[in-house]
């Protein structure tokens, strides 16, 4: 079925004014659409920047001399990471100026379990805060590899570079993902570990909220600038956060918990009323949590849970 966006633009254009069949347009970039917007979202960290990427997309494909194209599925490709290199790089400088920590906007995966990728991977809260600090075209060059298996090849030409460097891209980008992370736990012990630390967090229990949390544990707080109780800095340790956590405990008073899928983890969200207040994730590994991820910036809790 065409996409509302597909349609919305597709109706005002004749097949005659197209030079050839506007159903089969609409066919094959609905076909591409899921993976275009995955490589898209990876690579931004919003789920609005990615639509509207996907959407001028969509526009060069209505533009673009059709016929010509061997291969709708690469040339749709190629445009969306190129469009997602040129918002990164402005996205990036806007970052500069963002009041506090910047973590990526929450997608609801229960949704959609495989966002267009063959595996997860990139799609992880705190494995897109890691490639932040990458330079674009290694992030472009890792999303498409390791979420989407591209051979170096293809990488290659999307990025218009040569099979050599695009391998090297991908090497200098996983290298720094894996050396800043621990090895995950099981989906089970990670809910656990989750649901624990909320009880206690609500409890302010500071002996309950320790047992829970890692030595090296680090807690991130993304309000932009607007939410009270986010932190401007990322707290680090496992005796601080818990003091931090325990002393805002009557912040959970009155307000109300859903159990999420985002980005591939459970998650929780915490309402007041009808409004949301915080999205809460966490990285676990053999030694208990050892991130925790607090969006509590409005924006970018406007669609979850909803």
């Amino acid at each position: 079925m065409p996409s509302r966006d597909a349609e919305a633009l597709g109706a005002t254009v004749s097949r005659d004014a197209w030079g050839h069949d506007l159903d089969a347009a609409v066919e094959a970039f609905d076909e591409a659409r899921p993976r275009l917007f995955g490589i898209a979202y990876r690579m931004l960290g919003s789920v609005a920047e990615a639509e509207d990427v996907v959407q001028e997309a969509w526009l060069r494909w209505q533009q673009a001399d059709r016929p010509a194209v061997r291969n709708p599925a690469a040339f749709l490709t190629t445009v969306t990471t190129r469009l997602s290199l040129n918002v990164l790089d402005s996205a990036r400088a806007r970052r500069e100026h963002y009041v506090g920590p910047w973590l990526p906007e929450p997608v609801d995966t229960s949704a959609d379990p495989t966002l267009g990728a063959e595996t997860a991977e990139a799609l992880d809260a705190a494995v897109l805060v890691l490639m932040e600090k990458l330079p674009p075209e290694h992030r472009a060059a890792y999303v498409l590899r390791e979420a989407f298996s591209y051979p170096y090849g293809d990488i290659a030409e999307i990025l218009d570079t040569t099979a050599p460097n695009a391998r090297q891209l991908v090497s200098r980008a996983r290298k720094h993902v894996q050396s800043s992370r621990h090895e995950p736990v099981d989906p089970v012990r990670h809910r656990a570990l989750l649901d624990a630390f909320v009880a206690a967090a609500r409890d302010g229990d500071l002996e309950r909220l320790e047992r829970a949390l890692a030595a090296d544990v680090v807690s991130t707080s993304d309000g932009a600038g607007i939410a009270p109780r986010a932190a401007r800095r990322p707290v680090v340790g496992r005796d601080k956060v818990a003091r931090l956590v325990a002393g805002w405990s009557d912040w959970w008073a009155g307000t109300s918990l859903t159990w999420l899928e985002t980005n591939g983890r459970p998650s929780v969200l915490v309402t007041r009323g009808d409004t949301a207040v915080a999205l809460l994730s966490v990285s676990v590994s053999a030694d208990g949590i050892d991130q925790l991820l607090w969006v509590m910036a409005p924006d970018k809790l406007a669609r979850t849970g909803s």
